[in-house]
Order: C-alpha cells, then sequence, then structure tokens
C-alpha cells in the first residue's frame, strides 16, 4: 500500500465564518431580517436543516455556534483542511469536515476550561470511521487501478476493463457502515460485512440497505473477524493473489489511523479561526472513546504532525496535550493492556504488555474489542515520553460505568439536541459525571483556562427507544 502522508499540513487556512455575531445596532436598523432568509437559504440548500435547526432551539446555543455550523457549508472548505493527509479521499467527498462547537452547558461545568465538541457524529455514515475507511478505501482502490492498468498498456489495451474490487470488513455496526457508506461512492467497489450476533438489527438492516452483503457470525467481533479474514484468504488464492479483494480492519491499519488524524488537524484550524478563542489557546485535553485504538492511534499520529511540523501556531495548541482514552467497565481493553504495560519496564523503559479480555460485557458493544492494536500502546506511551521532559503531554486512562455513559447520553442529548450511542458516552461521560470530572480538572490545574476538546464519535446504533429503554435500565426512569 502507498505509504501515507506524514508531511507537515502548512498550506492549510483557518476557516472564513459566512455568518458573524449580529449586534443590536444591526437589528434595529432591519438587517436581522434579512440576514437571517439569507441563512435559512443556505442552510436549505446544503440538506443542514435539522441539525443547524436543533443547534438554533438548544440552550446550549451560542453566537459562536453559526461560525462553525457555516464552516462545514463553506465551498471549498474540505480541500482547505489537511490538503496533503488524506487528499485523495477529500478530493472525492469521501468524508467530511464537521462542525466544532463551543458548549456552554460543559463550559460551565468545567469552568475555567471551554469545552468545544467536535461532531464528527455528523459524517455521512454516523460515525468519525468515515474518515479512516475513505483514505483506505481510496488508497487502496487507486493503487489496485495502477497495477491493473500498467500490463494492459503494453497490450494495447485502454485500460478500461478492470475487474471489480471488493472489500470485506468485520464490524459491531459502525465501521461496517462507514466501508459501506463510503465504497459505494466509488466506481467498481463491492462491499462485504462479517458482524458479531451482538450488533442490533436496525444496524444490520441499514448495512443491506446500503448496498452492503452482510453476513451475522459469532459471539464478538473477534469471531466475525475471523472469518472476514479467512474469506480474503480464500477469495485471493482462487484469483492467484491479484489483490481484488481486500481485507478492511475496523480499526489495525496505518491508513486508517492517518484518516483519522486528520480530526486533529481540523480542531486545530477551527480553533484558531474561532472569535471566541484567545491568542494564547492550547488544547489542554482531547477525550476519545476507545474500542480497538484506531481512534487513538490517529489522534496521537495527529498530534505528533502537528508538534513538530513547523507551524508555531499549530504546535502551541498541541503542546502539553493530554489524550484521555474514555472506555465502559466490561470493554475496557485499552485500560487493561495500558496499565499492564505502565506497569512494567526494561532499563527505565515501559514495556509493552498486551492483555485480551476474556469478553465484553458492556451495553457500549461498538467499543468491544477483546484486544487493543499493539500501536496504540506504544504511541501512548511515546506521547507520555515526550510529557516527561517537562511539556506536561499525557495520556490518561478513564473507565466509566454503562450507567454514567448513559447519563451522559441522555444529558447529551437534553442539552445539545443530539442522539449518541454508549460507546461515544463513554467520552462524555468524564465530563458529565462528577466523579470523573474532578479528577479530570485536578490534573488541568496547572494548565490555566485551556480548552477541552471532546471528539462526539457517534455512531448509529441508537434511537429515541433504545436511549428510552437504557435509560429505564440503568438510571432507574423512563425518559
Amino acid at each position: 500500500a502507498a505509504a501515507p502522508c506524514h508531511r507537515p499540513c502548512h498550506n492549510m487556512q483557518p476557516l472564513v465564518p459566512l455568518a458573524t455575531k449580529i449586534s443590536p445596532a444591526m437589528t434595529l436598523i432591519g438587517i436581522l431580517p434579512t440576514t437571517i432568509t439569507a441563512l435559512a437559504t443556505v442552510i436549505v440548500i446544503t440538506g443542514l436543516l435539522p441539525t443547524a435547526f436543533s443547534f438554533f432551539l438548544s440552550p446550549s446555543y451560542s453566537t459562536d455556534h453559526s461560525v462553525h455550523i457555516m464552516s462545514k457549508m463553506r465551498t471549498g472548505t474540505v480541500t482547505a483542511l489537511s490538503s496533503c493527509v488524506a487528499q485523495d479521499a477529500r478530493s472525492l467527498n469521501l468524508f467530511s469536515t464537521t462542525p466544532l462547537i463551543h458548549s456552554i452547558p460543559l463550559s460551565k461545568l468545567c469552568h475555567p476550561h471551554p469545552v468545544y465538541l467536535k461532531l464528527d457524529l455528523l459524517q455521512q455514515s454516523g460515525s468519525f470511521k468515515d474518515r479512516g475507511m475513505a483514505h483506505l478505501c481510496a488508497t487502496v482502490h487507486k493503487e489496485y487501478n495502477a497495477n491493473h492498468k500498467q500490463p494492459q498498456q503494453t497490450t494495447g489495451d485502454d485500460g478500461n476493463n478492470i475487474p471489480r474490487m471488493k472489500v470485506i470488513s468485520s464490524s459491531g455496526g459502525n465501521a461496517g457502515l462507514a466501508v459501506t457508506t463510503v465504497a459505494r461512492n466509488i466506481p467498481e467497489m463491492d462491499v462485504s460485512v462479517v458482524v458479531p450476533e451482538t450488533t442490533k438489527k436496525m444496524v444490520i438492516e441499514k448495512l443491506r440497505s446500503l448496498g452492503a452483503e452482510v453476513t451475522v457470525h459469532g459471539a464478538n467481533w473477534n469471531s466475525a473477524d475471523a472469518l472476514a479474514r479467512q474469506w480474503v484468504d480464500e477469495a485471493n488464492w482462487e484469483d492467484g493473489g491479484g489483490g481484488g479483494t481486500v481485507y478492511v480492519s475496523p480499526f489495525d491499519n496505518p491508513l486508517l489511523w492517518t484518516g483519522h488524524s486528520t480530526v486533529i488537524d481540523e480542531i486545530i484550524t477551527q480553533l484558531l479561526d474561532s472569535p471566541s478563542s484567545p491568542t494564547n489557546l492550547k488544547m489542554g485535553a482531547v477525550l476519545a472513546s476507545v474500542g480497538g485504538g484506531g481512534l487513538l492511534c490517529g489522534i496521537l499520529e495527529g498530534i505528533e504532525r502537528n508538534y513538530s511540523g513547523g507551524n508555531e501556531s499549530r504546535g502551541t495548541i498541541v503542546r502539553g496535550t493530554k489524550v484521555v482514552a474514555c472506555e465502559t467497565e466490561g470493554a475496557a481493553s485499552f485500560a487493561a493492556s495500558f496499565n499492564a504495560s505502565s506497569d512494567t519496564s526494561l532499563g527505565g523503559k515501559k514495556e509493552l504488555s498486551m492483555v485480551r479480555l476474556d469478553g465484553i460485557t458492556s451495553v457500549a458493544t461498538s467499543l468491544g474489542a477483546l484486544e487493543v492494536t499493539p500501536t496504540v500502546i506504544e504511541r501512548a506511551h511515546q506521547h507520555q515520553e515526550r510529557g516527561e521532559g517537562g511539556s506536561g503531554d499525557d495520556v490518561l486512562s478513564y473507565v466509566c460505568t454503562d450507567a454514567e455513559a448513559i447519563d451522559a447520553c441522555v444529558k447529551f442529548a437534553n442539552e445539545h439536541r443530539m442522539l449518541v450511542e454508549p460507546a461515544c458516552g463513554a467520552s462524555l461521560a468524564p465530563l458529565y459525571s462528577e466523579r470523573l470530572r474532578s479528577k479530570l480538572l485536578e490534573e488541568l490545574q496547572g494548565d490555566g483556562d485551556s480548552a477541552i476538546v471532546v471528539e462526539v464519535c457517534g455512531g448509529s446504533g441508537v434511537n429515541l427507544e433504545l436511549l428510552e429503554g437504557w435509560k429505564a435500565q440503568f438510571l432507574g426512569d423512563a425518559l
């Protein structure tokens, strides 16, 4: 596979807001009605009416929100951001530049730290996974076409008779939805997804409606993954190793990690562009849920790229960032390996010690990998080691209960008018749970008013009925 781009993105431009704050003076001279009409027209044309409507009705809405909602609508934003990372995927519009909003309720809870929400639940498939899948699929498709066109050129063939390629993935739902959403927008690419028996019926039906061939197999993701790998091996043996069938891991591939790293590039650009951000703004902490470790690998990669990329303003924002790995009890495979590795050392250096869980017992089934990729532990240690030099960089492992994750989902829905599944609730729990919030704020005591950023990773395994059932089960009353 082509090597992922790790060059710093010096040519990234800050987002230019299409909407600015409307002052009382403007209202008095009659500009407000015209401005609202123009804004409504843009919202309807771009198809973001439900999202924008929910923001403006939410008690957590601030005038800063309009800047970031508009930044998603702005023509050319996608190509302006991270143009040297996942460039092919961006040029094909296989994933979106998502809004970064300032949350008033969470900022009040976490004072003096402003809290920003990176809304990756607005990716087309419903989760952050579009980023990595877009970069992976665009890369393997480009390589496959190049390999098959080369010999045809010597025979006089025009190179257009390339056999269709197929990607086979294993997923508890969200990765399968992402690869299916991405692949259906790439010419001549088919998708097969193997999901475990714990996958919700609504997700399976959605996968099939998008055109994926779906097979339900095994009690957990690991069993489904073993079958997916077996099918890829068999298919490539049958076609003589032509590469027409490609295995797509939900989290364990460097191309995925590089695709996911674009979220950090966007966050930095949007923070720099935010009118409410102080000139010396720093990202004190970034919170992200961990399943198999793919998202966290990407976040650490993005921080490293901007940290040492040569752009001082971008490097300053991420210098000293504490990366908070968020999981639920019963699905905490990262915490198990991270803590085991942190407790061992060879010559003063942490030794990698991987731990495999016996099973997944959490309601957050999307976090259901029995073991994380070893790379995420290695990258976490590297980030910590840099912090030991005095910069303050660190990796924190926070494990919440299922009840705390569900409580975070419910409060997030009430305050921000958006639904997320429990796996995403794990990354919100350190702010909504008093137990975890006090722990995080203590970690940030020496960081002044640095920002807290939550990667709202999303997830499609949720609706009002499910959230009502979870609330009744874990919190004791109906929604």
